[in-house]
């Protein structure tokens, strides 16, 4: 919706929340910070569901068919044979693999011979799999329904699924938020991921895992969305960085207990049910909304004005700060609200449409989803190189969760100092170097430069993923922050699906995939140039804030360059304020209009002793004499 011509006029008063109304309501206070550290239970409860599709589809080391009695001669006793030997027997042996996963042997039905030498015929499993341990889980969904072989394509068809949930929950619950709240949506996306979460458990065919966890994957993208945006709307420039970063600890915190959780739960039901617990417990906030509130920013952006004031009394109380204004005993910072916006002041709400009639935004909101993307993606070239240097699940798995830490690490030291856009660019060139390197130099270097460079590699495409969903949050206005941010966001779990792509065609076109990306990482390099910083900057609220913002220049002057100008520039014709000016002419009319004046003036009681005839007299008489 569109916003009319009578609200438009104190779009300026109604935007600049940062410096005008946030300090009055105690800023990053006591009340705020009990609100972040809620908003990071969400973020571990997302990400615990989101993990947990590694060990849902995990392909055991070591799987064979079962052996099919009556593919053997009738004259076959099993007494007279090993285990060993009647696996050797039934199952073809293949040099380098060991036994066949997916084939049988088929003797003659009258022959005694079981040497080599008698003419067998392979067939396809007809008895099902065997199974060695799945890491971490006795059975999963490849288990479950024996997805290899022929239907091994529905593993990664699997995750494409999970993947295009996400990226439609981001896209549609991101608008959803601009128009309907942070707070809604969150419950709304709580809720259903919950009975989502439940649903999957009771899975009774793969076709139907499928549907659930693509409904599942939308409704916790929702959840993961709302409390991020909330989180950093609550925030302060200094403090912004700092809570976003635990947010992502939180996450490697949930990563780093998934291992032992699937230990002790064995089983893919029991261990969806102990990841759907936490999202079960979160809903206790709908019963007590002062932990996760609407976002005042939000509201104020939105002119929701009834809203917007009960939400500011709240979060002034809470934060021990009373909203009464200093000079004027009178007026309040609600008051100054109401004479700025009028008594017929509609809502107003936007969604990612309005980016057609922007430059800038639509500008930064394309190049992050570009970087993002590329960060999500390309690490699928990384781990790959792992696995080929160690087939041990959890060795690839733990080394990807301490560079994630790391990343963590390494974004909180650094994006202060440097500034975000500087990092983000490091990244990017890190990234783009460490995988055109492993490109070209593979067969050349030995395994410990390889492990190396991909460990080094995994941990800036990880930094350069978190950064840029950092940024994109930092730079979109509040108006469509949601739906910017859940396109930013969709664009990474593109670039998570893409390694799924891969899988289902055997891997054959890795070496394709690995030249596109690494191009791109080198690409971006150029496109994060275009990028303004957002280093110690409040958040734009207003589509006309978001086009405000404009890149530094890459290099700083110096400082003992003479930049005094050729012409001498005019002076302000004015030193007119409108904001004072409006604050000065609120105030003076309530004071008037009101009974209860701060001051009165007092009026005598008792007549003066003299008239005022009486006292002129005295005075003229006075000069008379002085004049003498």
């Amino acid at each position: 919706m569109a916003p009319d011509s009578s609200t438009t006029a104190n779009t300026r008063f109604q935007m600049d929340y940062e410096t005008k109304i946030f300090p009055h309501t105690g800023g990053y206070g006591r009340y705020n910070r009990i609100v972040v550290v809620f908003s990071w239970f969400p973020n571990f409860a997302v990400m615990l569901n989101l993990f947990s599709d590694v060990f849902y589809t995990l392909i055991p080391d070591s799987y064979h068919c079962k052996p099919d009695p009556h593919l053997l001669p009738s004259t076959f006793l099993l007494s007279n044979f090993t285990s060993q030997g009647y696996l050797n027997l039934t199952i073809p042996w293949l040099s380098g693999t060991g036994l066949s996963h997916c084939e049988l042997f088929k003797y003659p039905p009258n022959t005694s011979d079981f040497s080599g030498n008698v003419p067998r015929q392979k067939v396809s499993c007809t008895k099902g799999w065997e199974y060695t341990h799945v890491a971490g889980l006795q059975s999963n969904f490849v288990t479950e329904w024996n997805l290899v072989c022929n239907d091994y394509w529905k593993i990664p068809l699997q995750h494409i699924c999970f993947m295009t949930g996400w990226i439609l929950g981001y896209i549609f619950l991101g608008t959803l938020c601009d128009w309907l709240g942070r707070r809604r949506v969150f419950l709304l996306s709580l809720s259903l991921s919950s009975l989502l979460g439940v649903a999957v458990c009771l899975s009774n065919s793969a076709v139907m895992f499928l549907l659930l966890r693509l409904c599942h994957g939308t409704m916790l993208a929702g959840v993961f969305l709302a409390s991020y945006i909330a989180r950093l709307e609550l925030c302060d420039p200094p403090h912004r960085l700092m809570v976003a970063m635990i947010s992502g600890f939180f996450a490697v915190f949930a990563e780093m207990l998934l291992p032992g959780i699937a230990v002790l739960c064995r089983d893919w039901p029991i261990l969806q049910a102990v990841a759907t617990l936490p999202l079960l417990l979160l809903l206790s906030y709908w019963c007590c909304a002062s932990v996760f509130p609407e976002s005042p920013r939000w509201l104020l952006a939105t002119a929701q004005i009834p809203q917007v004031k009960r939400s500011l009394q709240e979060f002034s109380t809470r934060n021990g700060v009373c909203l009464r204004d200093e000079i004027y005993p009178g007026e309040t910072l609600l008051s100054e609200i109401d004479s700025a916006y009028g008594e017929d002041c509609q809502p107003m709400y936007f969604s990612v449409l309005e980016l057609r009639r922007t430059h800038v935004i639509w500008k930064n909101c394309l190049i992050l989803s570009f970087t993002l993307f590329i960060g999500t993606g390309i690490q699928y070239c990384f781990t790959r190189n792992l696995h080929g240097y160690s087939t041990n699940f959890y060795f690839s798995y733990f080394l990807r969760v301490i560079t994630g830490a790391l990343a963590c690490i390494f974004i909180c030291v650094s994006v202060n100092h440097f500034g975000r856009r500087g990092m983000l660019l490091l990244s990017a060139i890190i990234t783009g170097l460490s995988s055109l390197l492993l490109l070209a130099l593979t067969q050349y270097l030995r395994g410990g430069l390889v492990l190396v460079l991909s460990v080094v590699g995994l941990l800036f495409s990880q930094a350069l993923a978190m950064l840029s969903v950092f940024f994109a949050c930092e730079v979109m206005p509040t108006v469509v922050r949601g739906g910017c941010l859940g396109l930013v966001l969709a664009a990474g779990c593109v670039g998570m699906a893409a390694s799924s792509l891969m899988e289902i065609q055997n891997n054959s076109g890795y070496f394709l995939h690995n030249v596109i990306f690494a191009s791109f990482a080198v690409l971006s390099v150029l496109c994060i140039m275009l990028l303004p910083e957002s280093k110690r900057k409040q958040l734009p609220d207003s589509l006309k804030d978001g086009e405000s913002q404009r890149r530094p220049p890459l290099f700083l002057s110096r400082p003992d360059r003479d930049n005094l100008p050729l012409l001498c520039a005019r002076p302000p014709l004015s030193e007119y304020n409108p904001d004072n000016y409006s604050r000065l002419v609120s105030a003076t009319r309530r004071m008037l209009t009101k009974d209860n004046l701060p001051y009165r003036i007092a009026v005598p009681t008792h007549p003066p002793l003299l008239s005022d005839s009486e006292t002129q007299g005295q005075e003229n008489e006075t000069l008379r004499e002085v004049a003498s």
